[in-house]
């Protein structure tokens, strides 16, 4: 290993330290970028960690100072922050993307105007820059409260990252740029205006997710959508879009047979999706792939 590899293994694993000091739950992140350095589940050993099933980056994430160090110690790995065992909620300001957009409202203005018309500054807190020009705001969640991920639904280009989510600590690059703290004091409280606009007008629970299903379907078509949908209404970041596709292919079978009609499992899937915490465009592309598939190769129903 080079001196410049070490110094930089070195330098992640001092920022590592330096946030789980403030309790924050960390983990591995790949080097220069931002997806988890952890195995799949699909390739998990079912040894160590694992010895008793599979345990994905949010319960894997530690404070613990021996356990970081063992991490680091395998490499230069960026430092991911698990935000709901950190007790955090990470207001994510992001940047518009792509050819045309230099002079677009950024995630940051939007947000400035939502603080205004609620009557409120922008709040005074944790504050890092992203490597993409974004802006990440740090608060505590409330005690008792367990929020999780929004894409957008606070404003364009504003996602939150709470329960089944993470970010990038500062101290970390990607694609060569550096995640920066750009204001050290404390972490604010997330504010109440803020909470009750994240709680919003309540959904309906994981527990509780039933799609409205036309009358015109089977009765096992209707437990299986209800089943698929409920599932990926339950899964946490990282494995929501592939909890989708699985789950809609599950179900297109009976699309296929013409038990239930195409646009019923597209709006149930659909609702299941942004419920997970999907966008939209994401969730509508995946279904219709999923259910292409599924007419194509299903097999005749004397035969399944």
């Amino acid at each position: 290993m080079t001196q410049h590899a070490d110094n930089r293994r070195a330098s992640l694993l001092n920022a590592a330290l330096d946030i789980a000091r403030k309790g924050w739950h960390v983990f591995p992140l790949r080097p220069g970028a931002k997806r988890p350095a952890l195995h799949h589940e699909a390739q998990c050993p079912r040894t160590g960690a694992c010895a008793g099933g599979h345990v994905k980056w949010e319960q894997r994430a530690t404070t613990d100072p021996g356990r970081i160090r063992a991490a680091w110690s395998a490499g230069a790995f960026n430092v991911g922050v698990a935000t709901g065992p950190s007790g955090l909620v990470v207001v994510d300001l992001d940047v518009p993307k792509g050819k045309g957009c230099s002079d677009a409202p950024c995630g940051a203005a939007f947000f400035g105007a939502l603080c205004e018309r609620a009557g409120h500054a922008v709040p005074a807190t944790f504050r890092v820059r992203t490597a993409g020009g974004g802006e990440h705001l740090y608060f505590r969640a409330p005690a008792g409260v367990r929020l999780r991920n929004t894409a957008g639904s606070l404003a364009p280009l504003v996602d939150t990252r709470a329960w089944g989510g993470y970010v990038v600590a500062p101290g970390s690059t990607v694609h060569g740029a550096p995640y920066e703290v750009v204001d050290d004091r404390p972490v604010l409280e997330l504010p109440a205006w803020l909470l009750e606009l994240l709680q919003g007008p309540s959904k309906a629970t994981t527990a509780e997710f039933r799609p409205v299903v036309h009358r015109d379907v089977s009765r096992v078509a209707r437990v299986a959508l209800e089943r698929e949908t409920a599932a990926v209404a339950a899964t946490l970041e990282g494995g929501r879009n592939a909890a989708l596709l699985r789950g809609t292919r599950a179900v297109g079978r009976f699309v296929a047979w013409g038990d239930l009609p195409r646009h019923v499992a597209e709006e149930a899937f659909q609702e299941a999706g942004e419920a997970a915490g999907l966008p939209p465009a994401e969730c509508r592309a995946t279904i219709r792939s999923a259910l292409d598939w599924s007419i194509r190769t299903a097999r005749p129903r004397e035969a399944a």
